[in-house]
């Protein structure tokens, strides 16, 4: 088991440089080219992904975005991170939604709760659903 750690290492050392080296924007990479890299890192295993890990690998961190072209990159509608803004107008705006929104949920509860008890009064009947009284 021991004797088959050398080429695991060497193995998953040659397969993360190759997909890191072949995901790295071409115009990022230091030093050489991005196809000679490839060829390097596959031609010379140990010693050429070493030195993409060194010398040619990007410094900068990546886009922290998956897809640079939409906005949402990477998040669903709900988690979208939202731009901070000191405009009170639009905060006033938002705040105004909100209490109209409100207003109308309890308007609706409110109307709700007095059909019930209309249902509800004393010396009428329950009425039958339509289905169960046969005029569906």
């Amino acid at each position: 088991m021991l004797r088959l750690l050398p080429f695991v290492v060497e193995l998953a050392l040659l397969v993360f440089c190759l997909i890191d080296c072949i995901q790295s924007d071409g115009d990022r990479v230091r030093n050489l080219s991005k196809g000679w890299w490839i060829a390097l890192i596959v031609f010379l295993p140990i010693a050429g992904g070493v030195a993409w890990l060194v010398a040619g690998r990007p410094q900068s961190p990546r886009r922290q975005v998956a897809w640079p072209a939409t906005a949402t990159a990477g998040y669903p509608e709900y988690e979208r991170p939202r731009r901070f803004t000191e405009d009170p107008t639009e905060e006033e705006r938002r705040r105004a939604e909100e209490r109209r929104s409100d207003e109308l949920h309890q308007q609706m509860l409110r109307d709700w709760e007095s059909q019930l008890r209309a249902r509800e009064q004393p010396g009428e009947p329950p009425s039958a659903p339509p289905a169960a009284r046969g005029d569906a």
